[in-house]
């Protein structure tokens, strides 16, 4: 048998801790370990039981200092704590956060609409009745980001169906409120000391069911159709971007609107180029004598234009020299930023006759000391 956890360990919070601190910090992990979140998941279902049970002793004002004094072992027989039998802690989301909904609705608030699409599924929506987003990841390449383009994509998605426009149901059907869950859309499971909300698997959370579902897609309203589309992507388009293009997603049905088809992008590595916001960086090699006496050096940018380079004399190794205007385009702008190119000063590994002889009359001239001091500690980076 496992050893219990402090209680204070369970919550993460100081022994000092006042209730509101206690409630926050059980409510943290209320939404974290939730059943309705984590269904089948047995292990977050005894981390929710284990927070619940923390809770509702060092919430109560009479077993939380016999807690503090005695431990465990003063909790015997209190119907609470160690031997179980909870009075006031949260049973379900409603007692949590004070509504009357189950996790799912309490988790869009918190976190908005749309949440759990997943590419080419559907999910929930706070209207029974609109049809889901869909998700789309699109990869692209550097250049196609930086320069924006034209993408052909094909997903599935649903469509209403021509025979019931929509609505689910024959001709002549009727809608009559689920039986099985009296048009609430969810039924209660009780799951120890707690209640689990979930979604009607009889009229899948609409509260409602026809006598006569529709032939052609089987009371669904809505099939699947295979769609392709051409999608703009924009200038300067970052990695991780969502565009949203409105009514793509699955269709509504009863008149409920469509869903939005959500465009995640996914840029490539480029083997030359890097950006930073919408400057762009390349590497550029040079010779000893280029950078000692400055040269002039052609370079090919991203989008293929051949750009000259001024090396002025006496340039170091990794200077970065700024050339405006070459950089990433700003989106619905004729404005772009910047190109930096790193210069980097290439030493010969191999040196022929006449180049050992220019480089050691070079030598002599130059007087190279033979004892140098240290430089300082910041010109190591």
């Amino acid at each position: 048998m496992s050893t219990k956890r402090d209680y204070y360990e369970v919550l993460g919070i100081e022994k000092s801790a006042d209730k509101d601190t206690i409630k926050k910090a059980y409510r943290k992990l209320a939404v974290q370990y939730h059943p309705d979140r984590n269904p089948g998941d047995k292990a977050a279902e005894e981390k929710f039981k284990e927070a619940t049970e923390a809770y509702e002793v060092l919430s109560d004002d009479q077993k939380r200092p016999i807690y503090d004094q005695y431990g465990f072992a003063g909790l015997d027989g209190m119907g609470g704590g160690a031997s179980g039998g909870f009075s006031h802690a949260f049973h379900d989301f409603s007692d949590l956060f004070g509504g009357s909904g189950g996790f799912s609705d309490i988790f869009e608030n918190l976190f908005g609409g749309g949440f759990g699409f997943g590419s080419g599924s559907s999910g929930r929506s706070r209207n029974s009745n609109d049809g889901a987003s869909l998700r789309y990841d699109l990869h692209i390449d550097f250049k196609e980001a930086v320069y924006g383009c034209k993408k052909d994509i094909t997903f599935r998605r649903d469509e209403q169906c021509p025979e019931c426009h929509g609505s689910g149901g024959a001709a002549g059907s009727t809608v009559k409120t689920c039986p099985a869950c009296g048009g609430r859309g969810q039924i209660g499971r009780n799951s120890g000391f707690f209640v689990v909300q979930q979604t009607c698997p009889n009229c899948h959370g609409k509260g409602t069911v026809i006598d006569k579902p529709c032939s052609a897609c089987r009371g669904s309203g809505v099939y699947a159709k295979t769609t392709t589309m051409s999608v703009k992507i924009p200038a300067g388009v970052e990695n991780g971007r969502h565009l949203s293009i409105h009514g793509m997603g699955n269709a509504g049905t009863s008149g409920g609107s469509a869903g939005d088809l959500i465009i995640v992008v996914n840029v490539r590595s480029d083997r030359y180029f890097e950006r930073d916001g919408h400057d762009l960086y390349c590497a550029v090699p040079i010779s000893i004598s280029q950078a000692i006496l400055g040269a002039s050096v052609e370079i090919k940018n991203l989008d293929g234009k051949t750009i000259t380079i001024k090396i002025p004399a006496g340039t170091q190794h990794e200077k970065f020299l700024r050339i405006r205007d070459e950089g990433v385009p700003y989106e619905s702008s004729s404005r772009k930023g910047d190109l930096y190119v790193k210069i980097i000063v290439q030493i010969p590994s191999k040196l022929n006759r006449q180049q050992i002889a220019a480089m050691e009359a070079f030598a002599a001239l130059e007087r190279p000391s033979s004892a140098p001091e240290l430089l300082p500690r910041d010109s190591l980076s």
